[in-house]
Formats: C-alpha cells, sequence, structure tokens
C-alpha cells in the first residue's frame, strides 16, 4: 500500500538519536543514513518497501508536526510495544499513552503512544493475543 512514509525533523542528529535505537528495537533494519542531506531511513522486510524515512523538509522551512497525523509501528509482541515506549520516552520522546490494552479498537489491541522531539506522534501497536 505505502512506498514510504516522511517523517520531518529540524535537528536531524537529534531525531537520529531517537529513531536508530527505537527502530533497532523493533526489527527494523536501517537502510541508509545521509548527513549531508540530512535524512535516514529504514526498510520493510523482507520487501525493500514500504520505506520509513526522517529528514529536514524537502523545501527548507522549518518543521511542524500535525495534528491528527501518526505513524503507527507494528510491534511483534506485547513486551516489544512496552519496549519501544520506554526507550522512545528514554531518547526524548513525550508519553501520549502509556502501553496497554485498547479494546475499543479489538480484543487484543495493544498500544502505546508518544511524542517524538519533534512532536510527531507515534504509536507502536501488537494486535496478537496475549500468549
Amino acid at each position: 500500500m505505502f512506498s514510504h512514509i516522511f517523517v520531518g525533523t529540524n535537528d536531524f542528529e537529534r531525531a537520529l538519536a531517537f529513531y536508530r535505537p527505537l527502530l533497532d528495537a523493533l526489527g527494523i533494519r536501517a537502510r541508509f543514513c545521509d548527513a549531508d542531506k540530512p535524512w535516514a531511513g529504514w526498510q520493510s522486510s523482507p520487501d525493500p518497501r514500504p520505506l520509513f524515512l526522517i529528514g529536514k523538509p524537502y523545501d527548507g522551512r522549518p518543521h511542524a508536526a500535525g495534528n491528527g497525523q501518526m505513524v503507527a509501528f507494528l510491534a511483534p509482541t506485547r513486551a516489544a510495544v512496552d519496549q519501544a515506549h520506554a526507550l522512545a520516552l528514554a531518547h526524548g520522546g513525550r508519553d501520549e499513552g502509556a502501553p496497554g490494552l485498547r479494546p475499543e479498537y479489538h480484543a487484543h489491541y495493544y498500544g502505546a503512544y508518544v511524542r517524538d522531539p519533534d512532536g510527531n506522534k507515534l504509536a507502536f501497536a501488537c494486535h496478537a493475543p496475549q500468549p
């Protein structure tokens, strides 16, 4: 469905320090990092797309986080949701909803929500029943 998702930043090094450990913990492999542009990308597995990208806005203007926009990362387990949420907070993220069941979405939805250091909203979601 998606080719790529691009999330803007005003401070590339800070964003990279936030996203690297977070995406590593979720098992999402880095594809490239070019500090000169600046931008970085991670790829899906086993296919190379969709990509998740961070960088300075192409038009050169400052990044501004949107209201109602969110990127949700699939987590393989509830423990991975917990870990991603904790890592996000430890690397400068802001809590937007602690890990837990969200039965209003469906019986097994276990998720957590954060804002990255630039204010972009992220979710970590596991849809599997508890083993």
